[in-house]
């Protein structure tokens, strides 16, 4: 019997996959390896948070089957949120979702709109679900760039004019996950445009809408005056409130698309288990010292991340929002390659990056780093690295010192 299932064919293996399980193995032979990997976050959720949990959880009647589509009260809470940040109403029956996480919601809405055949545009380099989510529904994907300048545009514009059938989707998700981009309202505005236009639905996913520097927090589309016409947005509670294991996302926006992605979800899940989604309302409707406090350790985080690693002889963009730096390879390097650079970095410095080229073909020549260990942990990774670098004849840059 052939074990070729038809979507498996489709799914390349996960290349960070492959530098996950170096790591595993490293730390199984008790070497101290500095995981800046996996977008996993280090820090705990608030208090009352995880008081909210147990105090639930204690609760005989909270442990039957939950609302597929959330409690009352944690789609109430998503729309608050959205009213206070970015002034947008939504009716929290019929313009929200709670889901197993935004990655989870994403795919599951893809299953609920697309056919096999469908086209759909997806920027690359991307976060993989982007894309896998719809190829596993049997979608197409078109890819479109990642960074929103005028060729982004002038991609549209050729993705509608000569791709048949016509796309019928554009996933967007800024701040990038890989490459820490952002855009402002006024590409929103654009895109809500073009969208009309083109009769095409705009997902978009906000997962880091919380994690901005230099005082610019960042846009929803659906500030858009009409954007609620034709996109959904996605959000999460996992690094906003480092609550990631906890699996709780949203979908708010289009009645069509969250209809759509309601009536599905009631077929393959039962929801979260309650006691989360009731302290999942606690974190939203509490106390948001903590957004601002863990927006500002990850802002010095970065900080430490850029000058280190620059002393060490690695120049690294700054990132203006998300947990991430897309770092371009040292360029005596990048001969090498995203994946087997970040092999090596592992193997001779002992320091887990993401290849870029685990997020789409357009992410080769970069890695991703992930702020997610402390300051003296990201210091120790540059002296490391450094060690590495001067190992293949790369030297510190002059201005480096020492």
């Amino acid at each position: 019997m052939s074990e070729e299932f038809y979507r498996i064919k489709r799914l390349p293996p996960y290349v960070i996959a492959e530098v996950n399980a170096m790591r595993a193995a490293a730390r199984a032979r008790g070497e101290d390896i500095i995981d800046l990997g996996m977008g996993n976050p280090d820090l705990p959720p608030p208090q009352h948070v995880i008081d909210k949990l147990c105090e639930v959880a204690r609760n005989p009647g909270a442990h039957g089957y939950s609302a597929s589509k959330g409690i009352p009260g944690l789609r109430k809470a998503q729309a608050n949120y959205y009213g206070r940040r970015f002034g947008v109403d939504l009716d929290p029956d019929s313009e929200v979702v709670v889901t197993l996480g935004s990655k989870e919601g994403l795919a599951n809405l893809a299953q609920a709109i697309t056919a096999p055949g469908d086209v759909i545009l997806a920027p690359n380099p991307s976060y993989p679900i982007h894309t896998f989510g719809f190829i596993i529904a049997g979608a197409t994907i078109r890819s479109v760039p990642t960074t929103p300048d005028e060729r982004y545009w002038e991609a549209l514009d050729r993705a509608v004019k000569f791709t048949v059938p016509r796309p019928s989707v554009l996933v967007v998700g800024y701040p990038s996950n890989p490459t820490a981009e952002v855009v402002d309202l006024a590409f929103y505005e654009r895109l809500v445009a073009w969208a009309k236009e083109h009769k095409v639905w705009v997902l978009s996913d906000l997962a880091y809408s919380e994690l901005y520097y230099d005082g610019k927090p960042t846009p929803s589309i659906l500030q858009v005056p009409g954007a609620k016409d034709i996109a959904v947005e996605f959000t999460s509670v996992s690094k906003t409130y480092s609550m990631a294991g906890w699996r709780i996302g949203f979908a708010v926006g289009n009645k069509t698309l969250i209809a759509a992605l309601t009536r599905v979800k009631s077929y393959l899940d039962y929801g979260a288990f309650t006691p989360i989604q009731a302290a999942a309302v606690a974190a939203i409707n509490g106390p948001q010292d903590i957004v601002e406090k863990n927006r500002e350790l990850y802002r010095r985080r970065r900080d430490v991340l850029v000058e280190s690693f620059g002393r060490a002889g690695w120049e690294i963009p700054t990132p203006r929002a998300s947990m991430f730096a897309w770092a371009p390879l040292p360029p005596a390097l990048a001969h090498l390659g995203s994946l087997e650079f970040s092999k090596q970095l592992l193997t001779h410095a002992g320091v887990a990056v993401a290849a870029g080229v685990g997020y789409g073909e357009e992410g080769e020549g970069h890695v991703r780093i992930a702020m997610v260990e402390n300051e003296q942990r990201i210091r120790q990774a540059a002296r490391n690295v450094k060690r590495y670098l001067q190992s293949m004849g790369v030297n510190a840059t002059a201005k480096a010192g020492g």
